[in-house]
């Protein structure tokens, strides 16, 4: 028997016989498989104006008016109610993007990045206000200041952004409650001391899921700069054939 391709078979094996072949169709073009491999990207990522996006938007454009109800009007209990809804919009936006198909790039983006100026401009006027526990506002600090360096560096050598997971998301939900109710526990308000006791409720769990957030992305980090340097080196060295 011959096992090559293309030798001649034995009369009336019926190998001999097109009808039997059962060969794969023939792509149209050239473009057919590449087309097939890599499906194209889902257009609804590129969209900008989306009410997660709108609501993101919102929050940036409110952070001015939190530092002038802080020190121009010296209103701590205002100041501490105008975070709390910044903090509570975090997760509106992301809720509103996960079950509306209301994803996108930007959002992807823009989010957390909202969420590390948000962090930045509240805890440094916390911390000029004095109005919480200055250690715990720079272990707060530290960790957003790492992260955020770490996320720039590693887009710059062409890694894609790591998404926030689970345990970031709960530690910044936290956190977001944490220092308004610090802000608000040194205000003259009556309750001020109830406000104290629940900022620390929220502060000690936030605290430990961001840091425990920010261990896990390590890996995540490695991955998608390793990632992003064998695509960078495909596209300078592509394959010939």
């Amino acid at each position: 028997m011959h096992t090559e391709s293309g030798s001649r078979a034995e009369p009336g094996s019926g190998a001999d016989r097109p009808r039997d072949r059962r060969l794969p169709p023939v792509p149209l073009s050239d473009d057919a498989p590449a087309a097939a491999a890599d499906p194209e990207p889902d257009p609804g990522l590129d969209r900008i104006l989306t009410v997660p996006n709108v609501i993101t938007l919102i929050r940036l454009l409110c952070l001015p008016v939190f530092w002038w109800l802080l020190f121009s009007q010296q209103n701590r209990a205002a100041a501490a109610a105008l975070l709390a809804v910044l903090g509570a919009t975090d997760w509106v936006d992301g809720y509103i993007a996960r079950h509306f198909d209301q994803v996108s790039s930007l959002g992807k983006v823009l989010d957390p990045t909202a969420d590390r100026l948000l962090f930045f401009v509240a805890i440094v006027g916390i911390v000029l206000d004095g109005s919480a526990p200055r250690w715990f506002c720079f272990v707060v600090l530290a960790r957003e200041v790492v992260v955020a360096s770490i996320t720039v560096v590693i887009t710059a050598l062409g890694a894609k952004p790591v998404d926030v997971t689970w345990f970031g998301k709960a530690g910044t939900f936290g956190l977001m409650f944490a220092f308004p109710l610090f802000l608000a526990g040194s205000s003259d308000l009556a309750i001020a001391p109830l406000f104290t006791a629940a900022a620390w409720i929220a502060a000690v769990p936030g605290l430990v899921f961001s840091y425990y957030a920010a261990f896990r992305y390590v890996p995540l980090w490695r991955a998608n700069l390793r990632e992003g340097r064998l695509r960078r080196a495909a596209e300078h060295h592509p394959p010939t054939g």
